[in-house]
């Protein structure tokens, strides 16, 4: 399966673009710091997702996709410390975007899990 043709590597590849945006607006004090841990969790999403198509077979692609599904949820709690420390303003885009990763992954998941 080419990873590059899923919905879920394209969204989630979206995601990532978006997070380099916001994250640049970090305070400078962050670039070690939460600005690094945001970039790698997005930049996690994609790359297993793509790890996962290269596998042998479903299940091992499944266990990427749930590794994905981790790195969205540290990716989220991540973007709300933002807010809360008010390095960057609530983005419903944002928001919406990590909504739609985790639907098509939970839905992907739920397809290939279904095929067994």
């Amino acid at each position: 399966m080419n990873h590059k043709e899923l919905d879920v590597w394209k969204k989630s590849m979206d995601l990532v673009e978006s997070i380099y945006q916001h994250s640049s607006l970090f305070p400078n004090e962050e670039k070690f710091g939460l600005i690094s841990q945001i970039r790698r969790a997005a930049v996690s999403i994609p790359s297993n997702i793509a790890e996962g198509a290269g596998r042998k077979g479903d299940k091992e692609f499944i266990q990427f996709l749930y590794i994905g599904l981790s790195s969205l949820t540290e990716l989220d709690t991540q973007y709300m410390i933002a807010v809360r420390l008010q390095y960057i303003l609530k983005n419903e885009e944002l928001e919406l975007l990590i909504k739609d990763v985790k639907k098509l992954l939970l839905g992907f998941i739920k397809y290939l899990n279904s095929k067994k």
